[in-house]
């Protein structure tokens, strides 16, 4: 990575007050979308890193938040393909901790393809619009609402239950 490029003081701040906003979403964003709160919380510091670096620019974006929230994805994603090259030191996904609460949920989110997932967690966890999903994952707005249609569905499949309870 290249060096950080100083910023003013005003920049400083105003990155700050982002940071402190944005960094809890963005870090349990990533952690569920993952499947592991340590790689999610790893891929944000990396991200918000970056995002130091290119504040004078990423703070003009209608998301910043989104930003931070791609780079980080394409970061571990990066690094899991990296790591999976190896043959030793990779943590298999039963090691790791469920960043949902309901281990049910959990199973079923993580049964979904990353791709969906990311979708289900900007969409939904984040709140963010069809317009700020699409933008954060670097898709059109019509693939963000096909992917919420096939994972919902999927969700659906796999936690009927939960509907029937209620």
């Amino acid at each position: 990575m290249s060096q950080p490029r100083a910023i003013p003081g005003r920049m400083r701040r105003e990155f700050a007050s982002f940071y402190v906003d944005s960094y809890p979403a963005v870090a349990r964003a990533l952690s569920v979308t993952l499947g592991d709160p340590d790689l999610g919380t790893e891929a944000a510091d990396e991200a918000m890193a970056r995002c130091y670096s290119h504040w004078s620019k990423v703070q003009q974006y209608e998301n910043p938040a989104g930003w931070v929230f791609r780079v980080g994805l394409n970061w571990a994603r990066s690094l899991r393909r990296r790591l999976a090259r190896r043959p030793t030191g990779h943590r298999s996904e039963a090691e790791v901790e469920p960043t949902v609460a309901d281990p049910e949920i959990h199973r079923a989110l993580m049964d979904l393809d990353v791709a969906l997932r990311g979708v289900v967690v900007c969409r939904f966890l984040l709140d963010w619009s069809v317009k700020q999903t699409a933008e954060a994952l670097d898709i059109r707005p019509g693939t963000v609402k096909s992917r919420t249609a096939r994972a919902l569905e999927s969700l659906e499949n796999k936690l009927y239950h939960y509907k029937n309870e209620r």
